[in-house]
């Protein structure tokens, strides 16, 4: 059977398991289609959350940017492992006690405002939407390699698949197919990295593989891979950061904005119990330890595989010949994910660090006229069995591994702004007498035109994805999080100082983001360039909602302080909030 086949054997049994759940969990009511029906067991929740929160980003591409920058990009690792900490023990289980279906039902309820609840309606869809993208796009270049179909089609397809799930099951759905692809993912993830960590090192177990030693040349792994990147002009896969404060901003950026996503937040509103969300929060943290536990060793392992396949005898030897190249480059040539140009016509692929000017000497000796292979960070996951010989079936499995990890996230995000729009916009602020079947009908349209937009910000996307995830970071960072945070923990911040230091916190993240990337993205449009030497004291865009959230903390104290505090009746139900001995069924809307 060909490649082609095994992929389709495999990505059709998935498709065929997810449309099968949402079939059998079709959501009957409301409260089954915001959350589940309140009945989902932690375990079961714990797992789903797992896959909701480990996206496209974690399966394809944090392993891709570890692998290409080394121990600087261990941020990643660190600060959406932490945020997930943060989401566990500072917002599940007292979310859970308060007991509403969504994020903008708290902040509303919280800070007795309707313009409180506008505001985080509209940082929950500028997150949600924003973030979706990336799950679109890496669907996308999923398909396109796997099923051989073009990138454009790959999105459409995904879109279909979201639509036959998620639109008529919406949380309960959702849930028992995240469950599965949960299960799909972390099998595809773990299976091929045990196979490669045999290969190289002699033990099967990814992350005792990485620090044990090379079989080929009897040197600690993560020694032999710092000799081959250094000869080849990169700095040390092992190297210390400079900028370090740059670097905590950024750690605290992705934590606090992971803990502020909303689509994560509300799979705690799923279970029974108080006691439930915490067990959730538990189970959750094991099955996303499973793959962050073994990702950086993938890492590693897949730049050395790498680095062997352009080098076979060595950096010091030549290179190996264009027309001698192995299948797995030609095939991801034909995406546009690899590019090859012959700079100095020699026939063969020089891949070093060209921008090291203390290496030019070196280059120009051997004849190199610069770095002639582009190898895009995404392709690192799903290209490593291929560069590793691996059997086709592990092939097969890492396609729909890739897909389901897309999937189950933009499923999450999606649900997340459709239960905003119906429940918080149209239930809450519009139209509060509408009846429940009217409310679902509306869920599932705003549920239709939210899967509408992000296939066409997946086909038209407003910069890369790297720069939207982003910026959907940031502003869950410097919106959300803080106000869930001072709604749960402080008594005297009140309705104006939420609104004023959401509104903040996001124009000051946005604007900053948008001087070096560009003003929404758009190519050429940025004022300052995206270099460290330009950063505003050596903070970077991607660190900013750290700042963001402090100046939202900052402002929302000011304002209360400086005006009347919260209606007695809310501050006791801050105080019962911070009490999380329990919790009935989800509040009456």
């Amino acid at each position: 059977m060909s490649q082609y086949w095994i992929n389709m054997l495999f990505v059709g049994a998935s498709f065929l398991l997810y449309i099968g759940i949402a079939v059998w969990a079709r959501a009957g009511s409301t409260k089954e289609f915001y959350v589940a029906g309140g009945g989902v067991h932690p375990v079961t929740n714990g797992m789903a959350t797992a896959a909701d929160w480990m996206s496209a980003a974690s399966f394809i591409s944090m392993a891709g940017i570890i692998a290409s920058g080394g121990y600087a990009t261990s941020v990643y690792l660190m600060g959406w492992t932490g945020g997930y900490v943060l989401l566990a023990m500072l917002l599940a289980p007292y979310l859970r006690k308060f007991g509403k279906f969504t994020v903008p039902d708290f902040i509303g309820d919280r800070f007795y405002s309707r313009g409180a609840r506008l505001v985080a309606v509209i940082c929950l869809i500028l997150i949600s939407v924003t973030y979706v993208i990336g799950q679109m796009s890496g669907a996308g270049v999923a398909f396109s390699r796997f099923l051989e179909v073009s990138n454009s089609a790959g999105i459409w397809i995904a879109a279909a698949i979201v639509f036959a799930y998620a639109v008529f099951g919406g949380m309960k759905g959702i849930t028992y197919t995240q469950v599965a692809q949960y299960v799909v993912l972390i099998i595809a993830y773990t299976i091929p990295a045990v196979f490669i960590a045999f290969q190289l090192t002699g033990n099967p177990i990814p992350m005792f593989g990485m620090f044990g030693t090379h079989v080929e040349s009897g040197m600690p792994l993560l020694d032999k891979l710092d000799t081959v990147v250094q000869d080849l002009g990169f700095a040390a896969y092992t190297a210390d950061v400079d900028n370090k404060l740059n670097m905590f901003l950024f750690t605290l950026s992705l934590m606090i904005g992971t803990a502020g996503l909303p689509h994560v937040i509300i799979r705690f509103f799923t279970v029974p119990r108080v006691a439930d969300a915490r067990w959730s929060a538990g189970w959750t943290l094991i099955f996303i330890a499973l793959l962050y536990l073994t990702a950086p060793a993938v890492a590693s392992m897949a730049r050395l595989n790498l680095v062997d396949t352009i080098y076979p005898e060595g950096p010091a030897a030549e290179a190996i010949q264009y027309e001698a190249r192995p299948g797995w480059i030609q095939t991801w040539e034909e995406t546009g994910l690899i590019k090859f140009e012959d700079k100095n016509n020699d026939g063969r692929i020089q891949m070093y660090n060209d921008a090291n000017a203390a290496f030019a000497p070196t280059a120009q000796e051997r004849g190199w006229n610069g770095n002639e292979l582009t190898v895009n960070n995404d392709i690192i996951v799903l290209a490593n069995p291929e560069i590793a010989n691996l059997p086709s079936w592990v092939i097969g499995l890492i396609a729909a591994g890739a897909i389901a990890a897309a999937l189950s996230t933009a499923a999450g995000l999606l649900l997340a702004i459709s239960s905003a729009i119906s429940h918080d916009l149209i239930k809450t602020i519009i139209n509060p007498k509408i009846s429940e079947k009217n409310e679902m009908m509306a869920a599932r349209l705003s549920m239709t035109a939210a899967i509408i937009l992000a296939t066409w910000l997946g086909l038209n996307p407003p910069g890369f994805a790297a720069q939207v995830v982003a910026l959907a970071f940031g502003l869950a960072a410097s919106s959300l999080f803080p106000a869930l945070m001072m709604g749960i923990f402080s008594k005297r911040v009140n309705s104006k100082g939420a609104v004023a230091g959401m509104v903040v916190g996001v124009v000051s993240t946005s604007v900053y983001i948008f001087l070096y990337l560009g003003w929404f993205f758009i190519p050429g449009t940025n004022t300052f360039a995206n270099t460290p030497d330009q950063w505003m004291m050596g903070i970077s865009p991607q660190a900013f909602g750290a700042i963001g959230a402090i100046l939202n903390f900052a402002v929302a104290y000011a304002v209360s302080l400086a005006t009347e505090a919260p209606p007695k009746e809310i501050q006791d139900l801050v105080e019962s909030v911070r009490t999380p001995k329990g919790a009935g069924a989800a509040i009456a809307h």
